[in-house]
C-alpha cells in the first residue's frame, strides 16, 4: 500500500480541493480511500503541491512529432496548411518512430496516462502498441474529390486492419470539412460510429467559416489555387455543416461520444444544434495551438454557461512548441482567470476519461486507478504559475 498527501489533493469528485488530503492506494495503484491529514508533518511523502488524478490528452497527432520546431508562427490556416504539405515525411521513418517515442514517454512523465490521438498512417502503431499509455487511436481521413471517396474508404478500412493487428483501439474518423467531399464526411463518420467514438475539426479558424458561409477567404482561395474541389457553400458554420452530413448519414440521435475539436468560433446556434442531435457531445481546446497559428482562444465563456464537456489537448509539435497538459491549463487560466483549477484539472482529466469511456481514470475514487500527478510551484492561492510543471507520482 502507498500513502501519498499534498497541501492540495483534488480527488475531481468536486472541483474543489482537499486541503492537507491524503490518497492511499494499493501496490497497482487502485484507490483505497482518500481523506484529510491528521498532521501533515508527521506524512512521509507529504508534497507541496497539487495531486490529482492522471491527465487525458484528448487530442494530439503524435506522428507529427518530427515537426518539431519547424514551422512559423501566426500563418493562418491557409498558411499552416501549406507548411504541412511542404515539410510533411522530410524525415525517415526510423527518425520519426524516434521521435514520436520521445514525445508518448514524455508525455507519461508528464502524468498523462490516456489521449485521444489523430494518426494518418502507421508510424506510431507499434509504439502504441508496447507502451503504458493508453490511447485511442482517430484513423483521420481527407479527400476532396468526390470521386474518390470509394478508394480512400477502402484505404482506411485497411489500416484499422493494421491497427487492429498491434492490438490498439482504432477506427476512422473524418478531418474537417474543408478536407474532404461532402460525401466522404459522411462515409466516413457513419463507420467512424460504428466504434462508439468520433472526432471531427471543427471551427478552428474564421478562415474555415468563411469557405462554408460565403465561399471566400484564404483557404478558399488555397484550395482553389491547388485544383482542389472545395466544400459546398452553405451559408452556415462548419459546424452546423458537420451535423447536416451527420444526418445524411444516419438520423438522430448520436448516442456515441463525440468530440469536436478546437471550436474557437462556436456560437449558441452550433451549441444549441449540437446538443439536439448529440446525446455526448464533448469540446476538446488545444489554447497553445490556436494561438501558434492564428492567435485565437476559444470561447470558454460560452462554453461554461452551456456546461459543455470540455477536455484539454495538445495538438501536435507542428502546431506547438511543446505537448504540455500544464502549459495548455496555464495559458487557459492567464486568458480566463475566473475559471478555478479544479474546474481545469477535471477538463484535463475527468472529462478526457468520461469521453474515453475509461471508468478507471479521471477521479481519485475507490476502486478506480487513475495514476497520480504531482503539480508543483504553485502561487500563494493554489493557482498555477509559469514555473508549474507536472510529473508522475
Amino acid at each position: 500500500m502507498r500513502r501519498i498527501a499534498a497541501k492540495y489533493l483534488y480527488t475531481l469528485t468536486s472541483t474543489e480541493p482537499v486541503v492537507n488530503g491524503f490518497v492511499e492506494l494499493e501496490d497497482d495503484g487502485t484507490v483505497i480511500r482518500t481523506g484529510v491529514c491528521a498532521d501533515p508533518a508527521a506524512e512521509p511523502f507529504f508534497y507541496d503541491g497539487a495531486v490529482a488524478p492522471g491527465f487525458v490528452n484528448a487530442h494530439c497527432h503524435v506522428e507529427l512529432s518530427y515537426m518539431k520546431g519547424l514551422f512559423r508562427k501566426g500563418t493562418g490556416m491557409a498558411g499552416f496548411i501549406d507548411q504541412i504539405n511542404e515539410l510533411r515525411d522530410t524525415k525517415s521513418l526510423e527518425e520519426k518512430v524516434c521521435d514520436l517515442t520521445v514525445a508518448m514517454d514524455s508525455l507519461w512523465e508528464q502524468g498523462v496516462v490516456a489521449m485521444a490521438d489523430i494518426s494518418n498512417c502507421d508510424d506510431s502503431f507499434a509504439v502504441k502498441a508496447r507502451h503504458p499509455m493508453y490511447t485511442r487511436t482517430f484513423l483521420e481521413v481527407f479527400g476532396t474529390e468526390p470521386e474518390d471517396c470509394g478508394a480512400v474508404m477502402d484505404g482506411v478500412r485497411k489500416l484499422k486492419k493494421v491497427a487492429d493487428s498491434f492490438g490498439i483501439d482504432a477506427a476512422p474518423t473524418p478531418h474537417a470539412c474543408y478536407t474532404m467531399s461532402p460525401e466522404l464526411v459522411t462515409a466516413v463518420s457513419v463507420e467512424g460510429l460504428k466504434s462508439g467514438f468520433l472526432s471531427f475539426h471543427s471551427e478552428e479558424t474564421e478562415e474555415e467559416e468563411e469557405m462554408l458561409k460565403s465561399g471566400s477567404g484564404k483557404m478558399w482561395e488555397n484550395r482553389k489555387r491547388a485544383g482542389m474541389s472545395v466544400p459546398p457553400v452553405t451559408g452556415k458554420s462548419s459546424l452546423l455543416y458537420f451535423i447536416d452530413r451527420l444526418l445524411a448519414g444516419r438520423p438522430a440521435p448520436f448516442d456515441e461520444h463525440i468530440l469536436l475539436v478546437h471550436e474557437c468560433c462556436m456560437d449558441q446556434e452550433g451549441i444549441d444544434a449540437a446538443k439536439a442531435v448529440m446525446n455526448h457531445p464533448f469540446v476538446a481546446v488545444c489554447p497553445l495551438s490556436n494561438l501558434f497559428i492564428h492567435n485565437v482562444l476559444p470561447p470558454i465563456g460560452l462554453m461554461r454557461r452551456n456546461a459543455l464537456k470540455i477536455c484539454v489537448g495538445t495538438d501536435s509539435l507542428s502546431s506547438n512548441d511543446d505537448l504540455n497538459i500544464v502549459d495548455e491549463l496555464y495559458c487557459l487560466q492567464r486568458n480566463f482567470p475566473e475559471v478555478p483549477l479544479g474546474e481545469l484539472l477535471t477538463w484535463a482529466s475527468r472529462n478526457g476519461a468520461e469521453f474515453l469511456a475509461k471508468p478507471e481514470f479521471g477521479a481519485l475514487e475507490p476502486g478506480r486507478r487513475p495514476g497520480l500527478v504531482l503539480i508543483d510551484h504553485l502561487d500563494v492561492d493554489g493557482r498555477l504559475t509559469a514555473a508549474s510543471k507536472s510529473r508522475r507520482l
